[in-house]
């Protein structure tokens, strides 16, 4: 699993075709994607870590808080193409990437493993055509790989 994590001071999601919007103010933007290998152990080490991820400043204004300790929210979108392997040629190869049968799943239990730490999270919509925006604050942003098993 692969998650790209924004500290953010607003994000959204447009998804036209569906009439859905979701919206968070501070908290975290993730994108993620599910590969092939991924199991119900990485889906639960990814939620502890972007619940517990400390990125957000403290009272001497260092990265020691986590997004549940400023009261902050998720916008979790699902996004294969993160899973993209640009090495050869000029289009990508997504075969990296889950099938939408083992990652539609994997991604519904995700977003209720956050949830489960006392996050609010928002959701765009799976394997929909989106418009995410967002407001990075610092920028901040990383990318987490769950650990090989």
């Amino acid at each position: 699993m692969i998650a790209v994590v924004q500290r953010v001071s607003s994000a959204s999601v447009d998804i036209a075709a569906e009439d859905v919007q979701s919206a968070i103010s501070r908290g975290l933007l993730v994108l993620v994607s599910i590969e092939p290998r991924d199991t119900a152990d990485d889906v639960a080490w990814m939620a502890n870590r972007l619940a517990n991820l400390r990125i957000f400043p403290d009272e001497q204004n260092r990265m020691n808080e986590s997004v549940a300790d400023v009261a902050g929210s998720v916008l979790l979108i699902s996004q294969f193409t993160l899973s993209g392997n640009c090495t050869k040629g000029n289009r990508p190869s997504f075969i990296s990437a889950a099938s939408p049968e083992q990652a539609e799943p994997m991604y519904e239990s995700l977003t209720m493993a956050i949830r489960g730490h006392g996050l609010l999270v928002q959701t765009g919509v799976f394997g929909a055509a989106m418009k995410v925006q967002s407001t990075n604050e610092g920028p901040v942003t990383l990318i987490i790989h769950t650990p090989e098993r």
